[in-house]
């Protein structure tokens, strides 16, 4: 079952698309991660998505209900967690809680044990009497998302959730993410780190420019623009020499270095690693490794961004 589907949607300022002809579906249940330099259109979708911004063209459904002409519908639907967010100074946890769970009209006697159970997801229990402009950044983080999920939203629309975070408390917004995934909750979510939001994500979307340029699995879309196989060659000395001797080969297409290893970007097939092999040692190296390495994230998103124009 698809959660959202979005169509062609299109935002332009002036003479400048920050979105075109953009389409995405996401299933429900899946954590689907959304990257592109800034400036992509990350933003721009999820605003829109959150009824806060109308697009030029296009559409986007959550739930079965459009964006546009059933907004209301939509907002009982979505939880939003905008990349900046203010809190209210002189609140403690769960008065905040409280204020957002009266906007929302729910029932005063349904409230205390709601916010005990947001706050033992969010794992903030020991902070039910903190005061919000007294916690961590990190906290404030998982305070906002425990308020996105007062009114048990079935679509998450999460805009870097990690953003500013130390190692610690981006470990704990990951284990956050991955317990609303069991609790069933479809989330799309935006990140600049990329290996985090590979482990986490069911599937990715990559945008350059307002375009989506790549869509499917980690593993679809870090193949997908590969093109050519990476190797990684590391050898006893005379590394120069042997960049000099790898950038001459036919099928090499880049070569790069580092301490006694060199990257290398090869278009044959497993028969011509062979020979570049052979000619490698027959030129007298020490071959210490020579191996062909599997594209990441990062990789696949440095290749296809930039190159659309």
């Amino acid at each position: 079952m698809k959660a959202v589907t979005i169509q062609a949607l299109t935002k332009i300022y002036g003479h400048n698309y920050a979105l075109h002809d953009f389409s995405l579906e996401i299933e429900s249940g899946k954590v689907y991660g959304l990257i592109g330099p800034n400036g992509a259109g990350k933003t721009t979708v999820m605003s829109i998505m959150a009824t806060l911004l109308a697009p030029d063209r296009g559409t986007a459904v959550v739930g079965g209900y459009d964006v546009m002409k059933q907004p209301s519908q939509v907002r009982r639907l979505i939880g939003y967690m905008p990349d900046f967010f203010g809190v209210y100074d002189g609140l403690k946890t769960t008065e905040y809680l409280e204020f957002y769970a009266a906007a929302y009209r729910l029932p005063a006697k349904q409230r205390p044990t709601l916010i005990r159970d947001l706050l033992e997801i969010v794992n903030l229990s020991d902070k039910a009497d903190a005061y919000v402009d007294l916690l961590s950044r990190g906290m404030k983080q998982r305070l906002a998302l425990a308020r996105c999920l007062v009114h048990d939203p079935v679509v998450l629309i999460l805009d870097e959730p990690a953003s500013g975070l130390d190692p610690r408390a981006r470990a704990e917004m990951k284990e956050v993410i991955r317990q609303l995934k069991r609790m069933n909750k479809t989330i799309l979510i935006s990140s600049h780190i990329l290996p985090e939001l590979a482990e986490m994500c069911d599937n990715i979307a990559i945008l350059e420019q307002g375009r989506l340029v790549a869509n499917g699995t980690v593993e679809e879309v870090t193949a997908a623009r590969q093109g050519a196989r990476i190797l990684k060659v590391e050898v006893s000395d005379r590394l120069p020499q042997l960049v000099d001797f790898l950038t001459d080969r036919p099928e090499v297409t880049h070569v790069d270095s580092d301490a006694g290893w060199a990257r290398v970007s090869f278009t044959g097939d497993k028969t011509a690693q062979g020979r570049l092999l052979r000619g490698i040692m027959d030129q007298g190296w020490v071959v210490l490794e020579f191996a062909e390495v599997r594209g990441n994230l990062e990789d696949a998103f440095m290749a296809m961004t930039g190159e659309v124009g």
